[in-house]
């Protein structure tokens, strides 16, 4: 049912001139799948208060609530056609009171890591792009029949809403920024293998796949209590997001998953000064997929003791300054970061090298990400002591990998199994940090248990070898013509 209904609601938004690509489809559907959400998230936080005999304030006024002007349903459930708005009614009340309503949250609420201030940002940077009235009705009329109350239904919910994540990535460029294969964000967790207490950051989120697994992982890692279920759920996980579409779909994707008030700020990362985070700032464990191969301008890169364009490289100094000593990092970066030898990229490395022990590369195929041939690698780190031994894992994945035969976590347990004991194998290896170059620190990826086939003939005997094939092959087509 929750299937045919996102369809559904797919096949509405396509009809209606404001929408046309599955970025679309995501954002407008996001803010409407909100609003109920969060319509029954007070019904049940109502419904706990009235059994507790205490009061209950409602977060919206009357007027804005979903029962108010969404769907209007007279006492025996049924809708009240007269009360409930459609067509042009409905199409003024959303953009001229509706919006403006909710985006004056953002000013008025107590602090930022509140649900009423989450309300007014997410609201203060959408705008209702459906053009028709009456296509918005038939959207709030499917939206309705979704409920959000149990846990058996919030799993689906969010399920469905991931594949619409991982489909608005497939549509382009810009979405695909968004999504990293969640096989690869899981396999990267499990070696990480975050534990409930500490705090878990992303200063890339995206549509928030490392937070939303990291919840996932934690949350099933061992029984909880009252206590520890709300420590997760309220101050574990933390991040920041530039783009709007994407800090506005992650926000919906974490509450989708049960993380009820999702710490991200809107803001560039890289805007913040590294010198400025102090110990209070700094995190246990850091998952991410910065952007990479971005033009970043000068007054950005003024933030870093490393001047560099290259986003991912200041992401990376951000990293390093943000984790806790002692605490621990994975993060996929492009593969010609281990032996660029711009001045940028071999002092980083050297930082890296030293502040931090490099214990795991992760050599990954160039179609892990759907979309791109780009190359990548996974480094993980720990925070606080050099790096001693570097142990290497290169994936090989021996099929075309594509939509329909994407990366999965089958192709990465042998990596899981192995990383456990860092033993060596065809697709392992280890090197002793000493055995680097000491003024490049060159970490390429050359796997040692690749045999390369060394032709050893004579350049003469190879040009005759050819002119001899040559002749056979001209002989034997002299026979076929014959024959014809």
């Amino acid at each position: 049912m929750f299937e045919q209904t996102f369809k559904n609601i797919d096949d509405i938004l396509w009809k209606d001139s404001g929408c046309s690509t599955e970025l679309d489809y995501a954002e407008q559907s996001s803010w409407i799948l909100f609003l109920k959400w969060l319509d029954d998230y007070e019904k049940d936080k109502e419904t706990k208060a009235k059994l507790e005999n205490k009061k209950f304030k409602p977060t919206l006024n009357k007027e804005f609530q979903w029962s108010t002007w969404a769907i209007v349903k007279d006492k025996a459930g049924k809708i009240d056609f007269n009360k409930t708005l459609t067509g042009p009614d409905l199409k003024k009340f959303v953009d001229e009171k509706l919006f403006p309503y909710l985006s004056s949250f953002r000013n008025n609420a107590e602090s930022f890591d509140t649900l009423e201030y989450k309300i007014g940002e997410i609201f203060s940077e959408l705008k209702n792009k459906l053009q028709d009235g009456y296509t918005l009705r038939d959207v709030v009329n499917e939206v309705d029949n979704l409920q959000f109350q149990s846990n058996e239904q919030k799993h689906e919910l969010s399920a469905l809403y991931e594949d619409k994540i991982k489909n608005m990535g497939n549509a382009g460029r810009n979405g695909g920024e968004y999504y990293t294969p969640r096989p690869l964000i899981k396999s990267i967790i499990k070696v990480i293998d975050p534990k409930v207490g500490e705090t878990v950051y992303d200063g890339a989120v995206g549509s928030a796949g490392f937070l939303v697994e990291a919840f996932e992982h934690m949350s099933k890692s061992k029984s909880l209590t009252t206590s520890e279920l709300k420590t997760l759920k309220t101050k574990s996980f933390y991040g920041a997001e530039k783009k709007t579409l994407a800090y506005i779909i992650g926000i919906m994707n974490m509450i989708l998953h049960g993380i009820e008030s999702p710490n991200i700020i809107h803001q560039n990362t890289l805007e913040t000064n590294i010198q400025e985070i102090q110990n209070k700032d700094r995190v246990d464990v850091i998952l991410a997929n910065p952007p990479f191969g971005g033009k970043e301008k000068t007054n950005i890169q003024e933030n870093f003791p490393i001047k560099t364009s290259e986003t991912a490289y200041l992401f990376l100094q951000h990293f390093i300054k943000k984790l806790k000593i002692g605490g621990r990092c994975g993060v996929v970066i492009k593969n010609t970061f281990l032996s660029n030898t711009d001045n940028a990229s071999i002092a980083l490395r050297k930082q890296l090298l030293e502040e931090c022990n490099l214990f795991a590369v992760l050599d990954l195929p160039g179609g892990a990400f759907l979309g791109t041939g780009v190359k990548t690698v996974v480094l993980f780190f720990e925070k606080g002591k050099p790096t001693k031994k570097l142990w290497y894992y290169q994936l090989n994945v021996e099929r075309n990998m594509g939509k329909t035969n994407s990366l999965n976590e089958n192709d990465l347990e042998d990596f899981i199994q192995l990383f456990k004991t860092q033993k060596m194998s065809d697709n392992s290896w280890s090197i002793d940090i000493d055995k680097f170059n000491s003024k490049t620190f060159d970490l390429s990826a050359q796997n040692p248990n690749v045999v390369k086939v060394v032709d050893e003939r004579a350049p003469e005997k190879i040009i005759y070898e050819i002119e001899e094939l040559d002749r056979q092959s001209n002989k034997i087509l002299k026979s076929i013509k014959e024959i014809l």
